[in-house]
């Protein structure tokens, strides 16, 4: 495979995640186990992607602590060629879980104020600047502002690389409002798809309708375990995501279809292939109790594709 850069924008944190061990019991206290690692969507893509042998690099504010070490310890292990941009006197942000015992989401915290301070000037330094001209994908998640995001999706539209992002979240995913027109693909569930369009859909090949309506080129919906489907230019396609045997729990799970998916699409394969390549890697990290599986390897990817039913054409 002829290898390719990515260069990723976005979170690079510490995920604090507290899994329920019996049936949840809301306002009350759970009895649970604490664990602790280096997250952020588009860390978690970035290590899955470097972990898939690709050139990738990581660039993130973070602050001067004991939690950016560890963050920094992680890129390294991953293979991930880590740029941070370091506040000395910040701490670095966090994000802060409660999973209920069938793996998933009970509530989050998301403690995110140094992202903020990653402004559209930092992208005219030269570091910067030969990154992006560098780079074969600029993939970027929705922690930064608004107004870095419009800048630095419109730099790499005119350096003509491929754009993609990370949605995050709904309360997080409209800062790409201004954007979208610059991605290539967007990568989101469908809490995210109706923070954006602001439409609720019933049919799976309603959402690249409703999305292309308000400029996007392109993008990937999850639906839970229902199936998964992605449009570019005319194509539609889904995938339905197979049975799971165990479930370790649903964080990066998104963020491994994204790194999968991109990995299939510079490997030149299509649409439908591609996604079938990223709801393999969700598969791979689902079935992990970590957000980056120490499993994703090319090798086991291809293994675990074997067990993807073939894309659909829905266009």
């Amino acid at each position: 495979m002829t290898s390719h850069t990515i260069t990723v924008f976005g979170g690079a944190h510490i995920d604090r995640r507290g899994r329920i061990f019996g049936a949840t019991a809301p306002g009350a206290s759970n009895p649970g186990a604490w664990f602790e690692e280096a997250g952020g969507g588009g860390f978690n893509a970035a290590r899955n992607l470097a972990r898939l042998g690709l050139d990738v690099r990581m660039v993130s504010p973070r602050g001067g602590d004991t939690v950016g070490e560890t963050v920094a310890a992680a890129a390294l292990a991953a293979g991930v060629d880590d740029r941070p941009f370091i506040f000395l006197d910040r701490r670095t942000p966090s994000y802060t879980a409660i999973i209920e015992n069938d793996g998933n989401l009970v509530i989050a915290l998301a403690d995110m104020e140094l992202y903020n301070l990653f402004s559209p000037r930092r992208l005219q330094q030269k570091a910067l600047r030969d990154a992006l001209g560098e780079s074969d994908v600029i993939l970027t998640d929705a922690n930064l502002p608004a107004e870095t995001l419009s800048a630095l999706t419109f730099k790499a539209r005119d350096l003509g690389k491929l754009v993609t992002a990370i949605a995050i979240s709904p309360a997080k995913v409209v800062r790409f409002a201004q954007s979208l027109g610059r991605l290539d693909f967007l990568f989101m569930n469908e809490a995210e798809a109706r923070a954006l369009t602001g439409v609720d859909v019933k049919g799976v090949a309603e959402w690249p309708v409703h999305l292309k309506a308000i400029g996007l080129n392109g993008g990937v919906i999850t639906r839970g375990g229902r199936s998964v489907v992605a449009f570019a230019e005319n194509e539609i396609v889904a995938v339905e995501p197979p049975p799971l045997d165990a479930l370790g729990d649903v964080t990066g799970a998104g963020d491994a279809l994204a790194a999968g998916f991109l990995f299939g699409r510079l490997q030149g394969k299509s649409l439908g292939e591609s996604l079938r390549t990223g709801v393999a890697a969700a598969g791979i990290t689902v079935a992990s109790p970590l957000a980056v599986s120490e499993n994703m390897t090319a090798d086991a990817l291809q293994a675990a594709m074997g067990l993807v039913s073939p894309a659909e054409i829905l266009s």
